[in-house]
């Protein structure tokens, strides 16, 4: 095995892809625009893979992070937001075009094995890894492996009721899963923005500054957003009961979340004390592209 490690991280509208050398660091990172359609994709990707592996070995691993994942039975992509991948099969198409091995994992594991490895979840055993963005993703990494499960949907906590729920969340939002009242549609970035500034907005930019200059609306919508969160992460110590809990995403860098969360989760755990860490990532939006590159170990 190459002692060079490729990542690559698929998005809606760019390629990422990031060469890992021996120690860890990266040592070539470059995006180019996602053309948008399969075929173009594979090739794309293909192209991406050539150059970079002329700048650093002619051999190295590829992992491969998507916005979705695939189906042990059919080895197709599903519940990928980016529809046109799904039920194509993407990680044996990719090896048939490259001629090598590789490993295709949903993106919030990418980002949850990232921060577990070398981020700020280094040195724990149970990571769960949240991405609080125009979505709510997660991952769960034990022992420095993603976890994922024999459907593949382990850590898709954006897609649980949100719990302990009030008289005054009814009704319920839709979401696009089909069901109603997902912690995503909750506790996604626009979610937020919407209890700001009203339905339609999806930018939280400048919350906190405009609480800190007496801006009531502002306050509210903090105070409900992390209050929800608080029962939402409780429910996670309940269920899976993580050393750590590492954020990611536009939503992660409130620092609000971090000095008040942990109180709100206390009042809803199961247990007297609750030590469970809440912190924010280390490798920013790298953190994906790391992270599918470590899918090699």
């Amino acid at each position: 095995m190459s002692d060079y490690r490729l990542g690559i991280d698929l998005g809606g509208t760019k390629i990422e892809i990031a060469a890992l050398d021996p120690t860890g660091e990266i040592v070539i990172r470059r995006r180019e625009a996602n053309p948008g359609t399969y075929d173009a994709l594979l090739h794309k990707i293909a192209e991406m893979v050539e150059q970079t592996l002329a700048e650093t070995a002619p051999v190295a691993t590829v992992g491969i992070g998507i916005p979705g994942s695939i189906d042990a039975q059919s080895r197709c992509v599903k519940n990928a937001n980016a529809v046109w991948l799904n039920g194509k099969p993407f990680g044996d198409d990719l090896e048939r075009i490259l001629g090598t091995a590789v490993r295709v994992e949903n993106d919030a594991n990418c980002f949850a094995l990232s921060e577990a490895i070398d981020g700020a979840a280094a040195g724990h055993k149970v990571v769960f890894g949240t991405i609080l963005g125009s979505g709510v993703g997660g991952g769960i990494v034990v022992n420095n492996e993603p976890l994922t499960g024999p459907h593949h949907v382990a850590g898709e906590w954006g897609h649980i009721p949100l719990p302990w729920v009030r008289q005054e969340e009814f009704p319920l939002p839709k979401c696009f899963c089909g069901n109603e009242g997902c912690i995503e549609r909750f506790l996604c970035g626009s979610a937020l923005a919407e209890l700001w500034k009203g339905p339609g907005n999806r930018s939280t930019h400048g919350i906190e500054e405009a609480a800190q200059a007496g801006d009531q609306t502002a306050v509210k919508a903090l105070d409900i957003y992390i209050e929800r969160l608080g029962r939402a992460f409780a429910l996670l110590v309940n269920l899976l009961d993580p050393d750590v809990i590492v954020l990611g995403g536009g939503v992660s860098n409130l620092s609000s979340i971090y000095s008040r969360v942990p109180d709100m989760m206390r009042r809803y755990v199961v247990t007297p004390e609750c030590k469970t860490e809440i912190v924010k990532n280390k490798h920013g939006d790298s953190s994906g592209v790391r992270g599918a590159a470590w899918l090699w170990g």
